[in-house]
């Protein structure tokens, strides 16, 4: 199988990455609340985290993916 050279027509494979920030819906927002106290969660400034507004853990967001795993959080006032 004969292999085709980037200056064929092809492109070398490039990421795309832009500085645009995906956000957790509302929807989901909505229905979050902190595993410990059971109280709502607000997203973080820096879309990094979900924070707990009684109990003050900040549970991670990874990948656009909340985790909200009292072991993954941290208590930050």
């Amino acid at each position: 199988m004969a292999r085709r050279s980037v200056g064929a027509g092809l492109r070398p494979f490039q990421p795309c990455y832009t500085n645009v920030v995906m956000a957790i819906s509302k929807d989901l927002l909505e229905i979050l609340v902190c595993p410990v106290c059971k109280a709502t969660v607000e997203l973080k400034p820096d879309s990094n985290g979900l924070k707990c507004v009684q109990c003050k853990r900040v549970y991670p967001v990874r990948d656009d993916i909340p985790v909200m795993l009292v072991d993954e959080a941290r208590v930050e006032e």
